[in-house]
């Protein structure tokens, strides 16, 4: 026992071949599935009746609405599902509009195209831009050799949480690629690392703690550049689909809020937030609450005081992106896709540093659980996608705050004998 013990905590056997097979499993397996939902399906409709790439389904119809001169319309529940009925059939589910009006600049150009050929070009173009960013933030990382390295790729395709957003044609991969290409960009060309965290005001709830820590660094240039980003957006919207749909995004909230977060509406063990755990073993929504309060102002603490150390860049970045994770009480599994450039930095700052004990072990399971995340919670409510993201975060913080008292504890110990 104590063997196997030794090697999970040293995490000897994570060996380059074993890294390789591992993601060519989880690769076929994806697309095994992938290929029977396809052959299973009639109509654009897959084997339970639900449109091939389900939630994609609300993009689409809000896009269709949006063409039409109805931009308003995807705000108002009853509205956006006639809509959908009017696409898929009457007896599609529900897949709710939940955005700002910031997305309709992308919903609208895709559904100028038929159904399946907007979800495939969706999907595609955003896996690019997935792998261009993580391409583009390990060229810039602690080590540059390991962009051209033939491995990253197999083992980004291979994340687990990749597969969750291949069938549900979420946007994970456009949210990763964004902060991804933020952090890459940060020091570098901060007027375009701005850019890209302004265009996450397409999921506000993921840009909570980012005009934080740039203001604790000191990086105004990025901030500016971030704020006149929405600013500019927010014109377009209003130009393009008219002042009307503001009103009608703040109504849409409130439904959002009570129906689909409070009451479960999206399902309480898929969402991954601390809110969703204190609901799903049954406390109250005030509990909930103070309990997501809570754990955000912690967060946010200590990402302050990470961002204001010595710690490398790696660190930071890593722990910014699990950090949007945890700061929201409405982040749900395919939005584990976050936590792919926090792999990627952790892995590179431990190529070139040393890992610490467990920390393999910790990056493998943070790296296998998203499609097992949803399942786990609601067969035994146990919240492990949440657990592994916040042990994950913490362990940033600590490693360098332990790794601070200990150089100080070093340079006092040889005063001392001076």
């Amino acid at each position: 026992m104590s063997g196997i013990v030794s090697v999970v905590r040293d995490g000897s056997y994570l060996t380059r071949e074993r890294m390789r097979l591992w993601s060519l499993a989880m690769l076929f397996s994806f697309a095994v599935a992938i290929v029977y939902l396809f052959v299973t399906s009639h109509g654009g409709l897959d084997y339970k009746g639900r449109p091939l790439g389900t939630d994609y389904s609300n993009v689409y119809a809000a896009g269709r609405a949006a063409l039409k001169g109805h931009a308003a319309l995807p705000f108002d529940p009853a509205g956006q599902y006639r809509a959908e009925q009017a696409i898929f059939g009457h007896a599609t589910p529900f897949y709710g509009w939940h955005y700002p009006p910031y997305f309709l600049l992308l919903a609208a150009p895709l559904a100028t195209l038929p159904y399946l050929a907007s979800l495939v070009l969706w999907q595609l173009a955003t896996l690019a831009l997935y792998f261009a960013a993580l391409h583009r933030l390990l060229r810039n990382g602690p080590v540059p050799a390991l962009a051209a390295d033939k491995l990253w790729p197999i083992i980004a395709l291979g994340f687990t949480a990749v597969f969750v957003n291949l069938t549900h044609g979420h946007n994970g991969f456009l949210t990763a690629a964004l902060l991804a290409f933020g952090l890459a960009f940060l020091d570098r060309r901060p007027i375009l690392a701005g850019v890209m965290f302004g265009l996450l005001a397409y999921k506000p709830q993921f840009a909570i703690l980012i005009p934080l820590v740039l203001a604790a660094s000191g990086r105004w240039r990025v901030f500016a550049s971030a704020a006149a980003t929405v600013a500019l957006l927010t014109i377009a919207v209003t130009v393009i689909f008219g002042a009307e749909v503001w009103p009608a995004f703040l109504a849409s909230s409130h439904f959002t809020r009570v129906v689909v977060l409070e009451q479960g509406g999206a399902g309480f063990n898929k969402i991954q937030s601390v809110f969703a755990v204190v609901r799903l073993w049954g406390g109250s929504v005030s509990l909930a609450y103070a309990a997501q309060i809570a754990i955000t102002l912690g967060v946010a603490v200590g990402l302050v005081a990470l961002w204001r150390s010595s710690a490398s860049m790696a660190r930071k970045g890593a722990a910014l992106c699990l950090a949007t994770i945890l700061a929201t009480p409405y982040s749900l599994d395919y939005d584990l896709m976050i936590a792919a450039p926090a792999i990627a930095l952790l892995a590179s700052d431990g190529i070139r540093t040393g890992f610490a004990r467990w920390r393999k072990t910790v990056l493998t399971i943070l790296w296998i659980i998203p499609f097992m995340v949803r399942g786990i919670a609601e067969f035994t409510l146990l919240p492990v996608g949440v657990v592994m993201v916040l042990a994950t975060y913490t362990l940033i913080c600590t490693d360098q705050f332990w790794h601070r008292k200990t150089a100080a504890t070093v340079t006092q110990s040889a005063l001392d004998q001076a």
